[in-house]
């Protein structure tokens, strides 16, 4: 944030207040959070800058400056990246689940390996994926059959070319993906200066080390190992098929060569001190980049001795040891995925409220990223598969060849899904009468002696409420999916049996297998439609900001976190966001302002870890109003190990207690970070975190109010900034902050860079 000083208007006086904005995941330009016109950039950037009012508005006793932090393009960004990142959502998923683990130390390095090792397979997959369509598709049956060349010249003039030398060729492809993913991942390394607290001021809290903690060193280690482990995957593939006519001495040793390049990944995985080191430790970077280099140069050497090798290949079928190298990494998911339940399920803490998803949270996410990796891989291959096929005759084409582990994959996702909508249906239903009864309840207490005729507007607001205390339901939901989808996953081990789903289902179910075969081709159908879906969604999300305030909470919640296990995953926004608004804030405070700063939705989160790496002098003159929180509703939930009561007491101890949460029954994600204070409901809380939450009665009536002729809408989770709650709340905090406190003197303002 070089220039911040420079550009910054005016300098502070000794009683100015400065209303730091931060918005959340509906990404709202910064006159919208400012609620003006027309808005000049004080510091930053267009991804993450710092506005105020073109005209700033004075109101009270001093000076107070409204500011708005706009990070809505650090997540997103254009449509072509968000497209981008929709595909890299199992990679996402994977990355998430490693901050999801619970907060025992007993069972810390081994989650975290797993997790990796998790990750490492779905680079695997990715590259098996292309494999299947260049190698074994294109190269092996295509090329290998007239009727598919025919009228296609951009593959007929490798028709008649020696296998090796198609192979080869062809395989340029899946090593340009893996380039792609390569090139991609180091792009948005480093964007700004960013500004480091001193350590000893700085909270030893584990979320204080978001933005604080260089994640750089861990994923430059992570992204040579998953590089290394991609192409000694597509040699794997290569020298299987080249060895299934009996292997030469050259395709053992380089089979030797390939295979300790994979144990070596694997091991440095399973080595979290070692992996995790500080960024002044150069060794282990040194490690994993010659693994990388050698993995390199083994892929040139594999790819010419496929093609050089005077040896006969093996002909007809597929390629040769593609479905059991396939099968093969069913098999270890399976078994990683069986190894983390076991360990979360015995290391867990037995208090049945403190941790979500009975502890299985990094299960869960891990899960739901294998089957949705597995889903879309096996989707591709017969997507492509089909397109070769044109007018082949039915069990005649090139998809009646595919490994059977695609075909268990399409099927057992099917069986997910359907599996799951069907535990949904009943949850839904049977919850819905107690959520109306708690709404029924609240909406009473609300709206006493309302008249008959809004009768109608009770019932919407009654559903709404319903509506929104739906999201607790999510949790037993998502431990559904996710034992089904490791299931579906275990499933497709049964492919080493050369055994096809239609076959077994018909043999030992007695379910006929013309319907297995149709619902196969279903299960693809649909695969193809959520992946439409998805991309539809990364569009909508980032054109139309209703849509995104919806969408977006699942996306920012995701790419909070810093790459941890998959480098290849989006990269974490917070590692801007925090050091600049700890930047900002401080040099604010350094001229001589009060700080009130307020936050929204996710940028809630963002300000929580802010206020965590604020020195001492500089948090005792800043204030904090948050609303829509999901602090304690999602976050608290789903990553036990960072968020919890002693992280909410402390930012609260940060800041003085000066902190009011605002939030309403009616939002679907955000709620109250320490207690309801609703009336039916006694405070159970004391001391002074027992006033930071307030309730906001949404509608404000169900009435039309006095010179109005429509009742005043339902909010939800949208912004507060507009609302006279909102208003008086600002207004309290700020009286708080203008009372003397011996802070200490103010620090100087902040050098540029680090």
């Amino acid at each position: 944030m070089s220039g911040a000083s420079a550009r910054s208007s005016g300098p502070g006086m000794s009683d100015d207040v400065v209303e730091l904005r931060v918005h959340g995941a509906a990404s709202a330009s910064a006159a919208q959070v400012l609620n003006v016109a027309q808005v000049e950039q004080v510091a930053g950037d267009r991804s993450g800058g710092f506005y105020r009012p073109h005209r700033p508005c004075s109101c009270g006793s001093g000076e107070r400056v409204t500011e708005a932090y706009h990070w809505g393009d650090l997540p997103a960004g254009s449509v072509v990246r968000t497209l981008t990142l929709v595909f890299l959502l199992p990679f996402m998923l994977a990355n998430l689940a490693i901050w999801m683990r619970p907060a025992s130390p007993g069972s810390d390095a081994m989650v975290r390996s797993l997790c990796r090792l998790l990750a490492l397979t779905l680079t695997v997959l990715y590259v098996l994926a292309f494999a299947g369509v260049t190698l074994d598709l294109i190269a092996w049956k295509c090329m290998g059959s007239p009727r598919c060349l025919a009228g296609r010249s951009w593959l007929s003039w490798l028709g008649g070319q020696p296998v090796g030398l198609r192979l080869a060729v062809l395989a340029v492809v899946p090593a340009a993906a893996i380039g792609l993913l390569w090139r991609a991942s180091t792009r948005p390394r480093k964007m700004f200066d960013a500004f480091r607290a001193p350590a000893d001021e700085v909270s030893e809290h584990r979320l204080s080390g978001i933005g604080q903690w260089d994640a750089g060193p861990l994923v430059g280690r992570l992204r040579s190992i998953h590089v290394a482990a991609a192409f000694a995957t597509l040699d794997v593939a290569l020298l299987a098929a080249r060895a299934a006519n009996g292997a030469s001495a050259s395709t053992i040793a380089l089979a030797v060569a390939t295979g300790t390049v994979l144990a070596s990944c694997v091991v440095l995985l399973c080595m979290p001190p070692l992996l995790d080191r500080a960024a002044s430790d150069q060794r282990l970077d040194r490690i994993t980049r010659t693994v990388r280099t050698v993995a390199v140069a083994l892929t040139i050497v594999v790819t010419v001795h496929a093609l050089a090798s005077p040896a006969p290949w093996h002909e007809g079928g597929g390629l040769p040891g593609y479905g059991a190298i396939l099968t093969s990494l069913f098999v270890a998911q399976t078994t990683l995925l069986t190894a983390l339940g076991a360990v979360l399920l015995w290391r867990r803490v037995r208090r049945r409220d403190a941790i979500p998803l009975l502890g299985l949270g990094a299960l869960v996410m891990a899960a739901s990223a294998v089957s949705l990796a597995v889903a879309v891989s096996a989707e591709l291959v017969y997507r492509v598969a089909d397109f070769l096929d044109r007018d082949a005759p039915t069990g005649a084409g090139l998809a009646s060849g595919l490994p059977p582990a695609f075909t268990w994959a399409i099927f057992g996702f099917l069986r997910t899904v359907l599996f799951t909508l069907v535990v949904a249906v009943p949850v839904i239903l049977i919850s819905r009468r107690r959520r109306l009864r708690a709404a029924a309840a609240i909406v009473a207490c609300d709206y006493p002696d309302r008249p008959p005729a809004a009768a109608t507007r009770l019932r919407q607001v009654q559903k709404a409420i319903a509506r929104a205390r739906f999201t607790e339901r999510l949790i037993p939901l998502a431990v559904v999916y996710a034992c089904l989808a490791g299931i579906g996953t275990a499933t497709t081990t049964l492919g080493l049996l050369e055994l096809m789903p239609s076959e077994s289902v018909q043999r030992y179910a007695r379910v006929p297998g013309d319907l297995i075969t149709f619902s196969i081709a279903f299960g693809s159908w649909g695969i193809a439609a959520i992946i439409l879906g998805l991309a539809l969604g990364g569009i909508f999300a980032y054109r139309t900001a209703e849509f995104r305030r919806h969408v977006g909470v699942l996306w920012d919640l995701g790419t909070f976190w810093p790459r941890a296990a998959h480098p290849f995953a989006p990269p974490c926004y917070a590692e801007r966001a925090v050091p600049e608004l700890t930047r900002r804030i401080t040099y604010l405070v350094g001229r001589g302002n009060l700080v009130l700063l307020t936050a929204h939705s996710h940028g809630s989160v963002l300000a929580a870890a802010t206020v965590l790496q604020l020195p001492p002098q500089v948090s005792s003159r800043v204030a904090l109003l948050t609303h829509g929180s999901p602090l304690s509703r999602l976050y608290a939930r789903l990553f036990p190990a960072f968020v919890d009561d002693e992280v909410l007491h402390e930012i609260g101890a940060r800041v003085d207690w000066r902190w009011v949460n605002l939030w309403r029954d009616t939002d679907s994600v955000g709620g109250w970070v320490f207690t309801a204070h609703r009336t039916a409901a006694p405070v159970t809380l004391d001391g002074t975190a027992a006033t930071v939450d307030r309730r906001l009665r949404d509608p404000a009536d169900v009435v039309p109010l006095p010179g109005d002729s429509v009742p005043p809408p339902i909010q939800g989770h949208r912004p507060r900034g507009s609302e006279q709650r909102y208003a008086d709340a600002a207004r309290e905090l700020i009286e708080r902050l203008r009372q003397p406190v011996d802070s200490g003197p103010l620090p100087d303002d902040p050098p540029t860079g680090q």
